[in-house]
């Protein structure tokens, strides 16, 4: 079983007891769970259930590995440049994005 979600505008292939990096959001600090509900696909075995463009009382649950302050991980540091074909036009800026790790729980439907 294995189902799509969105979250921070991309969209996630989940199943349960993967570890997913997802955009950073607000959370309370003793939350232990997040739930998921903009689900958009959700699969088991051969039935298949699309939505339009969500699943009515469809949702994921998440949970932390301890807590939400502890399960933001940062992303690989990447390095834009701005050029322009000028002598000494050059900008280097680097950039290092933050995500929340989860592992999925459950997938409701």
């Amino acid at each position: 079983m294995y189902a799509i979600i969105e979250q921070g505008g991309k969209q996630y292939k989940v199943s349960q007891g993967d570890v997913v990096n997802i955009e950073l959001t607000e959370v309370p600090a003793d939350a232990k769970t997040i739930e998921l509900n903009k689900v958009l696909f959700v699969r088991n075995g051969d039935t298949v259930q699309i939505g339009s463009p969500y699943l009515d009382g469809a949702k994921v649950m998440a949970s932390f590995k301890v807590s939400a302050e502890e399960s933001v991980v940062k992303g690989p540091k990447l390095y834009p440049m701005h050029f322009r074909r000028r002598k000494a036009s050059r900008r280097r800026i680097g950039h290092r994005q933050k995500y929340l790790q989860v592992t999925i729980d459950s997938i409701e439907v």
